[in-house]
């Protein structure tokens, strides 16, 4: 105290300032100035005793004002009355998850069947096909569709497409009547493979058609030819680069290389000597990065250099083989670019070192357990190698082994080629950068024999990936679920059926259709998992397929842009509390059982952090090689209630102008039919309930109580009680018995609004939510006098039901006592100021089972959460009120007005703390 007088002292001596306070919350800044000693005119102090009235005196206010505005007490009474009526049921994680899984798996099994079924009609056309080496047809490319040339005709393989715009792919314009043709620019679109490959498949558009229609959640269904050409269903516009260049190669992605080949283990072996020197590395390293990129998570991979002598090109990974995922791919080309040459090239050690690394392997069960190969990349080889194949190779030939004769010379074209066939491999020449790419695809076709003749149709699932056709960047930041735009892709190897080609193992390509992950986590609705709860997927190996927590894209300017390394992060990266992995481990050998765990869990973009206590619930998808996962929370998570109403009563209330549900969540499947694309989810459930769209599949389950009901929807029955189609029950049930509960909060509220003693300033928005996604929402003040714009818009993600996240609101009231208001400040800006958010839960109890926030292991918030906002600037108020900072201020100076002093300050503070920022305020 006594520095803090000497401080004032010295600087009333040097005149008169403008104070300067930093607010960082209301009852906070009145507790800390408790401690601060005021002068006026240097001789005036403030007790502490002066400053706790202050801080009684405005707590009582601002709580009055809270729940008067936020009408608190009215919706727990309202509660009350109907406890006579619900149910608590505890939740049951283990069958939870288990049902999950079951509907996960029959939906990825239509995924399957449709992709069996475009694998059959592949094959069969081929084998009734015959090849003409002089075959004209016009396909539709989908890089030269609805062009014309100079003088207005169509351009040769384009001719007219019709294109409509489609909210099932991605608003994209497509043509669901006929698929088309993307040829890469570097093959020639009229050469002979790709006009008898293109005439072959065109008795897939059928299959596509049918496999649409008997599964309208189906996405993209392609084949990818080993010819290198693209059929794409739905028909869409190809878009090239800036340069008119088109780069995608079916044949490069991860679905065509798994569905390919089976896992492989390989040691790619390069020459640094110095021979190699100039374009020949140059070459050579675009080789390695080609080879690369033909391999996945489920191969494994080492690279060897060698000249005079023999080395890793990561000593790290000296004698073993390393899994080829993203993560070591990426650090291998890095390496790569770090190469030098030197030195005379001599490859038997290289080669004796490449076998001992596959034999070991194979020994000690590690690897890919399946195929082994041997890259050689070499300008030539002039030693005898026949003794290192007699020792490691011959005469199993287990290992493959792949040669690469790089540059133009030919000299050890024979020694190089001798390797190769006697290994059961595949040579070929590269003298060009342009040759690479070709040649090296060789390889898989190679690889792919046994699995051809041997007719081995394995299904294939990829890693995740980010879907090449993005929504738009503001879209994507208001996601809080970028781990929903991730995609997964099944696949299928074709085969040629007929007798004569038999016996080579011919592939003719693959065929596959994506999975958005988005659909697929529908299937574990956010409101049977509670406010903190939520579900995840990871994949065999570990890694991430979907998880609230996962991030995968990055800001560049005003551009969204994917993480280098998104679709390979670990589910122990994100799950960071599992500290000895006893759930990845479980979940990655495909278990089921249970976890329990103490977490920090962030909120509010990882600002603030709560403490919960997490049971982990997972098991496998039969059928795939993913694992899912389920979360509840102690205390919240373990209960959900049950509510019933009738359905005359609930739609009555649904139809208030005040109330809305969860836009993302599925009440109604609108995505079937193309004619309900377009609406809402509450327009969707109204239209059905009123019987405007019968045949919408709707999860209700509830039965008519009244005539009008029942004659609306099935006319015979007008006076007998009529169920709805059975579903998923609790939904719908609960959306319609909350609309009834909180209807009267509409007339409460509006009632407020016309008072004719008016309204205290600043109050701006009163609200509610509910655990099925309800809310009601009333507006006090116009768009020109509010702060917050977007607070509760269809930008405002962050405090909307999502389908990742119940509001930031309803999660914070959800773990802060029941009854009691808190308040925080978003960490939104605006330019007129700043809001102040205040939070409370509404309670229900059943026996001894008590809907309350706080987690308690008996007690639980039953998902009514009752806020409102106030502006950073006014006077406290109601249950989602608004006050401006100028407005506190003047609230504040109007309860103190009688120790306001004529010159003076009250001392700067920060409060330093990782979940607060500092914002400083005048005191005039």
């Amino acid at each position: 105290m006594d520095a803090n007088g000497s401080d004032a002292g010295q600087r009333q001596r040097n005149g008169p300032r403008r104070t300067r306070l930093t607010m960082l919350t209301m009852l906070p800044w009145i507790i800390l100035c408790s401690s601060l000693w005021l002068m006026v005119d240097g001789q005036m102090k403030i007790s502490p005793e002066i400053v706790q009235k202050w801080a009684e005196s405005f707590g009582k206010e601002i709580e009055s004002l809270s729940t008067k505005y936020s009408g608190s007490e009215l919706l727990q009474k309202k509660y009350k009355d109907v406890e006579g009526v619900l149910t608590i049921e505890e939740v049951d994680g283990e069958e939870l998850v288990k049902k999950f899984a079951e509907e996960m798996e029959t939906m990825l099994g239509r995924k399957m069947k449709s992709v069996k079924r475009l694998a059959e009609a592949a094959e069969d056309a081929d084998l009734y096909h015959e090849y003409n080496d002089t075959l004209e047809f016009e396909y539709y490319n989908s890089m030269l569709i609805n062009k014309v040339d100079e003088d207005g005709n169509p351009l040769p393989l384009g001719g007219e497409f019709p294109l409509e715009k489609n909210e099932h792919f991605s608003k994209l314009p497509v043509n669901t009547q006929q698929s088309d043709i993307q040829v890469p620019t570097n093959v020639y679109n009229r050469d002979a493979d790709i006009l008898n490959g293109a005439y072959m498949s065109e008795a897939l558009n059928d299959v596509f058609i049918d496999n649409f229609q008997k599964d309208p959640t189906l996405t993209w269904q392609y084949f990818g030819s080993s010819a290198g050409f693209f059929r794409l269903y739905p028909g869409i516009q190809w878009i090239p680069d800036e340069n008119g260049v088109v780069t995608f190669d079916c044949r490069n992605r991860n679905w065509y290389i798994q569905a390919a080949t089976s896992p492989k283990d390989v040691v790619i072996v390069v020459d640094v000597s110095g021979s190699m020197k100039g374009l020949r590395l140059t070459i050579a390293k675009h080789t390695i990065n080609t080879i690369l990129d033909t391999l996945g998570e489920n191969d494994f991979v080492n690279i060897v250099a060698y000249s005079d002598y023999v080395r890793y090109l990561e000593p790290c990974f000296k004698g073993i083989l390393v899994q080829a995922d993203l993560d070591n791919r990426e650090h291998f080309k890095l390496l790569i670019e770090q190469m030098h040459v030197k030195g005379e090239g001599k490859v038997k050690n290289a080669m004796k070192e490449s076998f001992k690394i596959l034999n070991e392997a194979a020994a000690q069960g590690q690897g890919s357990l399946c195929n082994q190969a041997i890259m050689l990349i070499t300008d030539g080889a002039m030693e005898d190698f026949q003794e290192v194949f007699e020792e490691f190779n011959w005469p199993e030939r287990r290992v493959r082994v792949f040669t690469y004769l790089i540059g133009r010379k030919m000299t050890f074209a024979e020694n190089v080629k001798w390797i190769a066939c006697n290994n059961k491999g595949y040579y070929t020449h590269i003298s060009t950068l342009a040759d690479v790419q070709e040649n090296v695809m060789e390889y898989l076709h190679v690889l792919s024999r046994p699995m051809v003749i041997n007719h081995d149709h394995d299904i294939i699932w990829t890693e995740a990936y980010m879907d090449s056709v993005l929504p738009t960047t503001k879209e994507l930041f208001n996601s809080q679920a970028q781990s929903l735009l991730l995609m997964t892709s099944v696949a299928m190897p074709v085969f040629s059926k007929k007798k004569e080609t038999l016996s080579h193992g011919i592939l003719l390509g693959v065929v596959g259709t994506d999975v958005a992950l988005k659909e697929l986590m529908r299937l574990a609705p956010r409101y049977k998992l509670g406010v903190h709860g939520y579900a995840y997927l990871i994949t065999n190996n570990g890694y991430i397929l979907s998880h609230p927590d996962l991030r995968p894209l990055y800001k560049e300017g005003k551009k969204l842009k994917p993480k280098p390394n998104y679709n390979s992060v670990d589910l122990s990266e994100v799950e960071w509390e599992d500290t000895e992995e006893k759930l990845r481990t479980a979940m990655v050998k495909g278990e089921t059982s249970t976890l329990s765990l103490d977490v920090r869990t962030s909120v509010d973009k990882g600002k603030r952090v709560m403490f919960l206590k997490n049971d982990y619930f997972y098991t496998g998808i039969n059928e795939t090689p993913f694992s899912l996962g389920i979360v509840l929370t102690r205390g919240y998570g373990q209960y959900i209630f049950i509510g019933n109403v009738s359905v005359e009563e609930g739609l009555h209330d649904l139809l208030a102008p005040d109330l809305t549900i969860a836009s993302e969540w599925t009440y109604c499947e609108t995505d079937i039919d193309p004619a309900h694309r377009k609406l809402s989810q509450l327009q969707a459930v109204v239209r059905y309930l009123t019987g405007k769209e019968p045949h919408l599949e709707c999860k209700s389950g509830l039965c008519c109580r009244v005539s009008t009901c029942a004659t609306l929807r099935n006319g015979n029955k007008s006076n007998e009680q009529l169920c709805f189609s059975a579903g998923d029950v609790q939904l719908m049930q609960q959306t319609l018995f909350d609309a009834v509960v909180t209807a009267p909060m509409e007339a409460y509220w509006t009632a407020l609004m016309l008072n004719p003693t008016g309204m205290d300033d600043g109050i701006e928005t009163a609200f509610l939510g509910t655990r099925s996604g309800l809310m009601r929402f009333q507006r006090y003040t116009g768009i020109e006098k509010r702060v917050g714009m977007s607070f509760l818009t269809s930008t405002d993600k962050e405090n909307m039901f999502t389908l990742d996240h119940f509001p930031l609101w309803f999660r914070r009231a959800a773990e802060y006592p029941a009854g009691q208001f808190l308040y925080y400040i978003p960490r939104q800006e605006t330019r007129a100021g700043r809001i102040v958010i205040v939070t409370t839960a509404i309670t229900v109890t059943v026996g001894k089972k008590t809907a309350i926030a706080g987690g308690y292991k008996k007690r639980i918030q039953l998902a009514k959460i009752l806020s409102y906002q106030q502006h950073e600037t006014c006077r406290p108020g109601s249950v989602k009120f608004r006050l401006s900072q100028t407005e506190f201020i003047r609230k504040i100076s109007n309860m103190t007005f009688t120790c306001r002093p004529k010159a003076g300050f009250c001392r700067n503070w920060t409060r330093h703390d990782s979940m607060s920022t500092t914002n400083e305020q005048t005191l005039q």
